[in-house]
């Protein structure tokens, strides 16, 4: 599914001076969070990257008023979370969410619906719209004990948007996931941002950030350490070039050295990458042959990979690694 980038520079979420300790029992306190400040963007998707116990989750909660800040003020669309109006614009699914396994998919949705006072037939327009939303209408009369991993996290996605929120707030959204449903999940988010919210979501795997985020925030040791735009940061680190460029469509079909050759599409953009200079100059010339506009040319800037590792000083733990309780 292809990219759409924010075009508005409203303020969807701002967060200033954050900051969040634990007791840790006779150690004394655990500082989780330290001063955290970054702002978001309408209608952006948002990576949140970090290893396991960065204080993603903690953020998380913060935002949704589960637990209190030490300081620090959070505002959606310049409306203070404290408020309860704030927190009818969100739609949540943490991480592990926990649903009545004898119900259905089509009965759970329904269950969600219902605390919202919507009307039976509110909400079965509702559960309808939302089943095939998450590619779930087959499974709608099947009870939830027998979906799989993945299909409990579409329905937890669902149950998210039963409120039709203007932000939603993704806790490891692919975590656990195979690469089937990691891509369902990915076109759900997609498709979601298409609608207009806004999706903040955290996430260890970098290839998922790097595919569907407008920009990312690399928190380490409860700190955020940089920011990054994946206009700025989308190549492979063994390319040299870069070329990008705007039309309906680009064939590369005509050059046969299709394994040297990294294409991203984010709307009427293509975004090109090769190490060889002589296949930089072949697509050169297909994107004139064509007749397509010419944004830049240039070498190929780092890969988010490395920016994680020089900005975080760590390697992101692979998936499955054990959380943190403090993530």
């Amino acid at each position: 599914m292809k990219r759409k980038i924010p075009v508005t520079d409203s303020i969807a979420i701002d967060i200033k001076g954050l900051t969040k300790s634990f007791s840790n029992g006779w150690l004394g306190k655990k500082q989780v969070l330290n001063d955290l400040n970054f702002q978001i963007l309408d209608n952006e998707v948002f990576g949140y990257l970090g290893g396991n116990g960065a204080g993603k989750t903690t953020t998380f909660k913060l935002m949704l008023g589960l637990i209190r800040p030490d300081k620090g003020e959070i505002s959606f669309w310049g409306c203070s979370a404290k408020d309860r109006i704030s927190r009818a614009m969100i739609g949540y699914l943490p991480e592990q969410p926990y649903f009545y396994a004898y119900l259905t998919g089509a009965e759970a949705l329904d269950f969600y619906a219902s605390l919202f006072d919507m009307t039976g037939t509110e909400r079965k327009k509702k559960v309808g719209y939302l089943l095939d939303l998450v590619g779930l209408t087959h499974a709608g009369d099947t009870q939830l004990r027998k979906f799989s991993r993945g299909m409990l996290q579409r329905i937890g996605i669902a149950q998210a948007l039963v409120n039709d929120p203007k932000l939603l707030i993704l806790d490891e959204p692919m975590s656990g996931l195979d690469p089937m449903g990691r891509k369902a999940m990915r076109d759900i988010i997609l498709s979601c941002r298409d609608q207009g919210k806004t999706i903040i979501f955290s996430s260890h795997i970098i290839s998922d950030v790097e595919m569907i985020c407008d920009r990312a925030g690399i928190l380490a040791n409860g700190e955020l350490k940089n920011i990054i735009t994946m206009d700025d940061a989308i190549s492979s680190k063994d390319s040299t070039w870069e070329i990008s460029c705007q039309g309906a469509s680009l064939d590369l079909s005509g050059i046969k050295e299709q394994g040297a050759i990294k294409q991203v599409v984010r709307g009427n953009r293509h975004i090109i990458s090769t190490g060889k200079k002589d296949i930089a100059d072949r697509v050169m010339t297909e994107i004139n042959r064509q007749g397509l506009g010419l944004v830049s040319f240039s070498t190929a800037r780092k890969s988010i990979e490395e920016i994680y590792i020089q900005s975080a000083g760590q390697e992101i733990l692979p998936a499955g690694s054990q959380q943190d309780k403090y993530s």
